[in-house]
């Protein structure tokens, strides 16, 4: 399927972009990068090309906004859940991947009108900061997160950590997650992402060879988490993909002189094919069965 849309620019209370069918819709998601800062257009144009109300922004790095994932109020993505329920959305999605999946099962977790919550290469736990906050400094480290002004709890980084590649090349910062994971094992439960108390629907997505952190076990921490309440939730996984899964429509993941990410173009391709039959589906209402 695939329909006429329309695209409106947002500047007011972030920079974005809504891109919906011509003819209206009362399915919205909101779509969320990861660290790379960027709005989403291009997931958000295939989306709605599919029907759906999709709105793109920018929550880090804007006008007002801390320019690193520092102290970023999850009130920033109630406020995008606002936007899509006044535009006549009456299922609510929202779609991230990276830091944006920590993002959006967050805030599954603490708005009960979204309705799924779909992570891509997710984590299952809270983050520290990703870059500066509000006053520029990297460090000491603080939450990536905020709830009503209070920083969530958060796991650290551990940084005696060395990459293993030489000097200028790309580096894989999976080990620096596992890691500070054994290090500040004591900080792990208080910063766990409480998907068994969301009301939403669940679809996780995730690559067995992601070289940014370890989705798929985070993803299968996750998938237990929701099992261990009776709650549905659907994983949809290759072991050979990455940390970019690439949706049907989407132009490849260009090359980072910073970061190696894992997988291969093919197998990220293919990762994205086989989960996107299961977003269509989650964000339409279908049934979460386990998969």
């Amino acid at each position: 399927m695939s329909t006429d849309i329309t695209e409106r620019e947002l500047t007011h209370p972030w920079e974005g972009v809504l891109i919906a069918p011509a003819r209206g819709s009362d399915g919205g998601v909101l779509v969320l990068a990861g660290s790379s800062g960027r709005i989403e257009r291009e997931r958000a144009r295939i989306l709605a090309q599919q029907g759906f109300a999709a709105l793109a922004i920018r929550w880090f790095g804007g006008p007002g906004q801390p320019p690193g994932i520092c102290e970023v109020p999850l009130e920033t993505f109630i406020a995008a859940v606002d936007f899509l329920r006044l535009g006549g959305a009456r299922r609510i999605g929202i779609l991230g991947v990276s830091k944006g999946a920590e993002a959006a099962l967050l805030t599954a977790v603490h708005d009960t009108r979204v309705d799924v919550a779909i992570a891509l290469s997710p984590t299952s736990r809270v983050w520290c900061n990703v870059g500066p906050g509000h006053d520029g400094a990297h460090h000491p480290y603080r939450s990536s997160w905020t709830w009503r002004e209070r920083p969530l709890p958060f796991v650290p980084m551990d940084d005696s950590w060395v990459p293993a590649e030489p000097d200028g090349s790309p580096v894989a910062v999976r080990g620096w997650y596992e890691l500070s994971e054994r290090t500040f094992a004591h900080s792990l439960p208080p910063a766990e992402i409480l998907v068994d108390t969301a009301r939403a629907d669940l679809l996780l997505v995730a690559g067995g060879d992601d070289a940014m952190w370890p989705s798929l076990p985070f993803a299968e921490q996750l998938a237990q988490r929701r099992r261990s309440v009776g709650a549905a939730v659907r994983l949809v996984a290759r072991h050979d993909a990455g940390h970019r899964p690439r949706l049907p429509g989407e132009s490849s993941a260009p090359a980072s002189p910073r970061f190696t990410y894992g997988g291969t173009p093919e197998a990220d391709t293919l990762l994205g094919r086989a989960a996107w039959p299961h977003i269509l589906d989650a964000l339409g209402g279908g049934g979460a069965d386990e998969r």
